[in-house]
């Protein structure tokens, strides 16, 4: 089973990045774009400013009494929100639409889509509350992370979103490597038991709220670790370069029906594909490592090859165009 793990979390990183391929063209057509300027460098900024700020004020507060277990509390309310806001607008691509319900005058309108996420929100906010198993934590995780790369990659044209993954990848590794708050923030995050980590145990049986902490699971030799971990933002940040390409990019010239905006697509994908192996082959060493400098610089390097081989101009599509 152990050498099946890494192909469970290549699964799910894969996954989740097609799935927000998918989600993309839709996503757009509802306006779920988080900013107006795309092709802005600034674009960026705050996000940036959130994912270096909010670990510094997890910490901080999981550091008081009754830390851990308000702060448990507040991120799945805001995970449960999250997926309500996503699943209704992927629901609402599904038929049947919304319809008038008669009296038609009255103009009492029934959405099925809104049902439908309200009770898969609320139905995973229960189960992360009571029985986070690794199976319901890497679903709940699946969800939220196919729709925020998607998102992101909506948002973020590629200059935006090369100054998004070059910072984080140089963040990354300051986190892990200098200061290693980063990886305090697993322990706790582990111990919160949230869909911030995705996990690929040896066996279906393995009991994730009953297992021992991240830090226990790292002192461990590495042949009797029980699971592999990998954070969320390892699988969204570099999906953001996947969605971006897809969505931004000229259609033309095409290659096999499909256009060239899809085919970079897919070599940021395999960039990131041969980062995440070098990654892997690091992990197996039983370390902490800062994912992002591979898995970012693979992305970026896949679509510079890809963008030159379709578009054979050194523009990259920086300024908006080929």
């Amino acid at each position: 089973m152990r050498s099946l793990r890494g192909f469970g979390l290549l699964g799910l990183y894969v996954g989740t990045q097609l799935a927000a391929l998918a989600l993309a063209d839709p996503f757009r057509s509802a306006g779920l774009a988080t900013t107006s300027n795309s092709q802005s460098p600034t674009a960026p900024l705050f996000i940036i400013a959130v994912i270096v700020i909010a670990p510094l004020g997890i910490l901080l507060f999981a550091r008081r009494e009754g830390g851990v277990a308000t702060l448990r509390h507040v991120i799945l309310v805001g995970i449960a929100a999250a997926l309500y806001l996503t699943l209704y607008a992927t629901f609402s691509l599904l038929p049947p639409g919304s319809t008038l319900l008669p009296p038609y005058g009255a103009e009492i309108v029934a959405d099925p889509a809104l049902a439908f996420a309200a009770m898969a929100s609320a139905g995973l906010y229960l189960a992360l509350l009571l029985e986070p198993q690794w199976y319901i934590v890497d679903l709940a995780g699946f969800a939220a992370g196919g729709a925020l790369t998607a998102i992101l990659g909506i948002s973020f044209a590629i200059l935006p979103a090369f100054i998004l993954l070059g910072a984080l990848m140089a963040y990354d590794a300051i986190a892990v490597y200098r200061t290693k708050h980063m990886v305090s923030l697993a322990d706790v995050v582990t111990e919160m038991k949230l869909p911030i980590l995705m996990v690929v145990p040896d066996a279906p049986e393995f009991d994730y709220p009953s297992s021992p902490s991240l830090a226990e699971h790292r002192a461990q030799p590495v042949g009797e670790r029980s699971a592999v971990f990998m954070g969320l933002g390892d699988v969204v940040i570099p999906g953001t370069l996947v969605v971006s390409a897809f969505v931004w990019l000229p259609t033309l010239p095409s290659i096999a029906g499909l256009g060239a905006n899809f085919w970079v697509a897919i070599g940021v994908l395999l960039g990131s594909l041969v980062g995440y192996a070098g990654l892997m082959r690091l992990v197996a060493g039983g370390n902490p490592q800062a994912g992002l400098p591979f898995l970012n610089g693979g992305a970026i390097a896949g679509y510079v090859l890809a963008y030159l081989l379709l578009f054979r101009s050194y523009s990259l599509g920086l300024t908006g165009g080929v």
